[in-house]
């Protein structure tokens, strides 16, 4: 921004001394509400409201416009709307109004159609793409643009499918753009854009609305225990596979988010808003919150506009005298939320956060709080941020293009010029992360000849070069970063999300000493997986464990009805050119002496061909190294049935994560059952469930049924637990381990120069929000077949400790004695967890339990540990 922008926060940021220093900005705070927020006295004991009344009455409205009313059937607030009334509404509006398009951006996992409506003046319709390809050309170069240039607003509602008085409210709000009258509407959409997203979650919405409703009575309940205010499992906050949208604005997991982030690219907004909901004794927050919790990498004259948009938040609330707050609770931290992601990029990304009345009217400290309250707000906000952004256009337009400059200044002046990194011997996770940087607008070199830096090898057309010198430069050092040691320790959310690290992929940052002798280019293509000739002949088959798709390899080949076997130990076998090919532990062999299908030559090309693992052709079952293809060490593998055990009291994100990687990356169609229903599936005689898996929750079973379940181990069954359901396993004696007490955490904390003021940050000390920790594995374990190094970073989330054997037998993985790789986690929290365990076994009867001290499926995106539990389930049987 300009000189004249620059100034020092005081606790008060909105003092007159601020607004003097922001000199190129207008307020307007007197007038703040008049124009565009209506203050709205609603009765608590009625459903809802016609739109007009949730709208500024300055404004006149075209009656050939259909309003919400008209087309629900229903007033905006009496019900929750579900996607399929915002579809047809908002697709109605596009035909009835010449200032509307549409567009259909994908499809969800549920396949309901994700849409982005594009608002501006008819006289703009003709000109908008121009008008985007300028705006994008401004961004690219740093150009100043002229006052004349076009704000585009990118207005997204409800990324948690509970908290939908977001999306309620875009009904009002869309007719307000369509239909509106007058020189406030005219001064909006003559010169500007709004992108207007209604849902950003089309799936929780569904499922909350059908919630909510379905409990509705003629008479409201506002009781908060009753059912419609006490959602079932799972809550409709998360998707499809019950993932916060919200923490996916980075990882791209989910279609939902690749359709939006692929049109965020296109426009690079200058204003983007996120409205949720919090806890009903909540009153309303906005951003700014705590700017010494921002991302490292926002500029501080972003936090300086947010603020300056605020002003006009709190006069529209202050005329209607609703409560708010800013300035605490929320962080600006994480790159991968939706407020946070779009500062990186130059746009201002506002937070807003309206207390719930998940249903649609319950008690709360300020009162009864009615459904249509809570869509009010939203709309007023909504009004309020374009009011403050059009008084403000110039310094906005000003921010973008100094954004645009100071990037590239700091890119100049960094010492580090760029990352390289390698494909580490797995084709499949390597391009998982290529893509990954695609979407983003990361640009990248190939590595055209072998280079080694800190003893790692990047091998030609095996490795890519990430230069920090290219507008997304602020975005790569976020992804690349190891940074521990932050302004504020405090954080709402994980404090780390190395990309690298997540993918198990070696790296190495490179100064410009190390990149001169770096050879790379543009143009060339990465080497990938060599697909082999499936010659029908042949004594055997074999691939390599190492593959990131080779369970979903051997889970199409079970599901075939191949018989297969699985080496315990590593052998070389001669292929059918005559060549010997190195086969490590874990991998995979189809003698064809087995009884196999008369098509299995096809059946083989077809899976190598999909899932892009090389399969070898064996000449004979006699091996130059190792075992050979008949020895007992090739144990056979049967096709399993998995249950995962979730319903209430158990995390429906882990839930999620453990359905989402079987379903979507290994093919396995595993069952999730309530555990007041587990007894019952384990009992039935026509399901063979070979594992059980339980994610973190609070598991109760009477004695009886705990007996059962540990007959049905001893029987040959497998156990796999992870997080806080190893307090369970631990209780019981289903794993021997003790887990640290919550005390013991306490007494390693010294309290004695502390004030009560200070409790809040010593409970952050104590917390683990998200931190990378180093592993040493022992990848001669079956739990680590697929492992190459003796190394892996493992992502943590809670300040759970386990204590186990230092048997290699049992503890097959431990914390390093120096383990915090990337993120915040306090020196003393980082001494307890060191040599600590991370992955334990035991034997019981003839089955096993498993026992994981983290989550191996964190957010669908932490793919270097995806493979620990694969192995749980397909390589299970070598432990003993």
């Amino acid at each position: 921004m300009s000189a004249k922008l620059h100034y020092s926060a005081k606790k008060n940021p909105f003092s007159l001394a601020l607004m003097l220093a922001l000199s190129t900005l207008t307020f307007g705070v007197t007038s703040a509400t008049s124009a565009m927020a209506a203050s709205v006295t609603i009765s608590p004991d009625t459903g809802g409201q016609p739109v007009t009344a949730y709208l500024p009455d300055t404004v006149s409205y075209n009656p050939d416009i259909p309003t919400p009313e008209s087309v629900l059937g229903a007033q905006i607030g009496e019900w929750h709307v579900r996607h399929d009334q915002i579809v047809n509404y908002m697709t109605l509006l596009a035909e009835k109004s010449d200032r509307i398009t549409i567009k259909e951006t994908g499809r969800t996992h549920e396949n309901r159609p994700l849409l982005l409506m594009t608002i501006t003046a008819p006289s703009n319709r003709n000109n908008v793409e121009a008008m985007r390809q300028k705006h994008i050309e401004a961004m690219e170069s740093g150009k100043k643009v002229g006052s004349d240039a076009p704000l585009i607003f990118y207005m997204g509602y409800s990324i948690h499918g509970n908290e939908p008085s977001g999306t309620n409210a875009s009904l009002a709000l869309a007719y307000y753009l369509a239909a509106g009258v007058g020189e406030e509407i005219d001064d909006l959409l003559d010169n500007n854009i709004v992108l207007f997203d209604p849902s950003f979650n089309p799936d929780g919405l569904s499922r909350f609305a059908q919630w909510a409703n379905m409990h509705k009575g003629k008479q409201l309940v506002s009781d908060s225990h009753h059912r419609e205010h006490d959602e079932g499992w799972p809550s409709g906050r998360t998707n499809h596979y019950w993932f916060d949208l919200n923490r996916d604005w980075l990882l791209l997991a989910h279609p939902e988010s690749q359709a939006r982030i692929k049109q965020f690219h296109k426009w690079r907004p200058h204003v983007l808003t996120d409205f949720h909901e919090m806890g009903t004794d909540s009153t309303y927050f906005f951003q700014p919150g705590v700017r010494s919790r921002k991302n490292p990498h926002t500029p501080d004259e972003n936090v300086t506009l947010t603020e300056v948009l605020a002003q006009y938040h709190a006069a529209a609330f202050d005329e209607q005298g609703e409560l708010y707050f800013t300035q605490e609770a929320f962080d600006d931290f994480y790159a991968g939320k939706g407020s946070t992601y779009p500062d990186l990029h130059g746009s201002i990304g506002i937070l807003f956060e309206q207390a719930s009345s998940r249903g649609h009217l319950q008690d709360s400290i300020n009162g009864k709080l009615a459904f249509k309250d809570t869509i009010a707000n939203q709309i007023t906000t909504s009004l309020s941020t374009f009011k403050g952004a059009l008084e403000n256009k110039a310094a906005i337009l000003d921010y973008q293009s100094n954004f645009v400059k100071s990037t590239q200044s700091l890119a100049r002046e960094d010492d580090q010029v760029g990352y390289v990194v390698s494909a580490s011997n797995d084709t499949a996770r390597f391009n998982a992360f290529v893509d990954l940087l695609k979407q983003h607008h990361i640009r990248y070199e190939v590595v055209t000849k072998d280079y080694e830096i800190n003893k790692i090898r990047f091998g030609a057309q095996q490795a890519i070069y990430v230069p920090t010198s290219q507008p997304q430069y602020r975005l790569i050092k976020s992804i690349f970063s190891t940074q521990t040691s932050f302004e504020n320790n405090t954080f709402y959310d994980v404090s780390t999300w190395n990309l690298a690290l997540a993918f198990n992929l070696d790296y190495a940052p490179l100064d410009k000493g190390d990149a001169r002798s770096l050879e790379r280019a543009k143009d060339e293509t990465l080497e990938q997986a060599a697909l082999n000739s499936i010659h029908p002949d042949a004594y055997a088959y074999a691939f390599s464990w190492q593959h990131y798709y080779a369970p979903a390899m051997l889970q199409t080949l079970l599901e075939a009805g191949v018989k297969v076997r699985s080496s315990e130990e590593a052998f070389s076998a001669i292929k059918y050119d005559g060549k010997n090919v190195e086969l490590q532990s874990g991998s995979i062999v189809i003698p064809k002496g087995l009884g196999q299908p008369d098509n299995l030559a096809t059946i083989l090309s077809d899976a190598q061909q999909q899932l892009q693992v090389p399969v070898f052709s064996l000449r004979s079952g006699l091996t130059p190294t190792g075992h050979d293809l008949g020895s007992r060490s090739m144990a056979p593998v049967a096709l399993p049935q998995v249950l995962i055990v979730g319903g209430e009291g158990t995390s429906e994100y882990e839930v999620g994560e453990m359905w989402h990687y079987f379903d979507t990356k290994v093919g396995l169609s595993a069952s999730i059952v309530e555990q007041q229903h587990l007894l019952r599936a384990l009992r039935d005689p026509s399901v063979n469930y070979t594992h059980i898996l339980f994610a973190s929750g609070g598991f109760r079973f009477s004695e009886e049924e705990r007996m059962q379940i540990e007959g049905w181990v001893k029987a040959g069954g497998v156990i796999v637990g992870q997080k806080s359901a190893l307090r369970y396993f631990a209780k019981h004696k289903w794993l021997d381990i003790e887990i640290v007490s919550r005390e013991s955490i306490d007494n390693a904390f010294d309290e004695s120069e502390l004030s009560y003021k200070d409790g809040s940050s010593l409970y952050a000390r104590k917390l683990v929000a998200g931190a990378v920790f180093q592993a040493n594995i022992d990848n001669t374990h079956p739990l680590f077949y697929g492992y190459n190094d003796d190394n892996l970073p493992m992502f943590k989330t809670n300040n759970m400790i386990v204590e186990a054997s230092s048997s290699p037998f049992v503890t097959p993985a431990r914390y390093t004695d120096e383990p915090l790789m990337a993120g915040f986690s306090d020196k003393a929290m980082v001494a307890l967890m060191a040599e600590s365990s991370a992955v334990t076994t035991r034997k019981m009867g003839r089955g096993v339990i498993i026992g994981f001290t983290d989550n191996t499926q964190f957010r669908g995106y932490w793919y270097g540990t995806n493979k620990m539990l694969a192995n749980a389930i397909y390589q299970s049987h070598f432990i003993r």
